[in-house]
């Protein structure tokens, strides 16, 4: 799947990768293939991070990172647990007794997504969305369940059933409002060197599919990078080339990210193009890599050019295509001196 560059969330080609506010979310998905056998997945995630994970055959919680405690001590996660345990054994029996009546068709799925996210000055806000088979079906506003827009009477039905139950409404809220604060500001601080981990990018370019007779497909590849938000785009000049597409932006094992920008242009359009590339490690300068097969010659995964204002160790220091580079244009020299000298030494001979 890909998406336009071009969104609205960064505009001009001085405008900054975006950084989402601090966040932390709880995601379940429950699938029921019949009246009697349903399975659920669970896990945390702090931004982008998958910070929590949960075991359904040992009904524990695994915390993928040194620091996903954060600051609760033994007893309070203990008491948590506990309380994941009954709702994951009690959630598919509820499910299973009002499957009818919501006009649930089996198989089928759902989601819940619940978190918090932190503002400046402490502020917070928080979100509960549940989806069935993947479309929006309701949220928890305030203290009541409301029906997702266009959601139909399957939403109202669902939404009427749970507002009835006081005590779920109170705990709930108790969540949302306390326990996730609570747990975003833990973790934030015990996290707080693996958030604030820069790892500067490596770039190069390549030639994708051909789009059709006399097209190109330019590629820029972006790797390596941390944090992940990233801005990346296909340039002529000053000029953003709107039909720049990004795909998605993709985890390494090592916890930093990769993604691709491609643009389609005819033959004869590439030469003056560039891909630039902004990201928080590069302390507000770009990555500049024009693309220039003609002027080069070289295959298309040599080519890593940061612009003369970026820090030349910007791109993850000298990653392997840059030093190939050199290498190819050192020889080059060495080269070029041997022949001259070739030649001089078989002048004075003829003399």
């Amino acid at each position: 799947m890909s998406s336009s560059l071009s969104a609205p969330q960064v505009s001009g080609p001085h405008a900054s990768a975006v950084e989402e506010p601090p966040s932390f979310r709880m995601l379940q998905t429950s699938f029921f293939a019949n009246h009697s056998w349903a399975q659920s997945q669970g896990s945390g995630w702090l931004g982008e991070l998958q910070t929590h994970g949960w075991d359904s055959g040992s009904g524990t919680i695994r915390f993928l990172w040194s620091w996903s405690r954060g600051n609760f001590s033994e007893k309070e996660f203990q008491h948590f647990q506990a309380l994941l345990q009954l709702y994951f054994h009690a959630f598919p029996q509820e499910v299973w007794a009002f499957a009818s009546q919501f006009q649930f068709e089996y198989p089928f799925e759902l989601q819940i997504s619940l978190g918090c996210r932190l503002h400046a000055g402490a502020a917070s806000e928080n979100f509960l969305n549940g989806a069935y088979q993947g479309s929006d079906l309701l949220s928890f506003q305030g203290n009541s369940w409301q029906p997702a827009p266009g959601a139909g009477s399957r939403a109202q039905s669902v939404c009427q059933v749970l507002n009835h139950y006081r005590y779920i409404k109170e705990l709930v809220q108790d969540i949302l409002r306390g326990s996730c604060p609570h747990l975003l500001a833990s973790l934030l601080e015990a996290g707080k060197s693996e958030l604030e981990r820069q790892e500067k990018p490596e770039a190069w370019l390549s030639k994708g599919s051909s789009p059709g007779p006399g097209r190109l497909q330019l590629v820029c590849h972006v790797s390596g990078f941390h944090p992940k938000a990233v801005w990346v785009m296909w340039m002529r000049g000053e000029q953003e080339e709107r039909g720049t597409q990004r795909g998605d932006v993709l985890p390494h094992a090592d916890g930093t990210w990769y993604l691709r920008a491609t643009l389609d242009v005819a033959s004869g359009e590439a030469a003056g193009l560039a891909c630039r590339v902004r990201h928080s490690s590069l302390g507000g300068q770009d990555m500049v890599l024009p693309w220039g097969e003609k002027e080069l010659g070289l295959s298309w995964e040599m080519i890593v050019v940061p612009s003369p204002s970026a820090n030349m160790q910007g791109a993850g220091g000298m990653g392997g295509h840059s030093i190939l580079l050199l290498l190819l244009i050192c020889l080059t020299v060495v080269g070029t001196l041997v022949m001259l000298v070739a030649a001089d030494s078989w002048f004075k001979k003829q003399r």
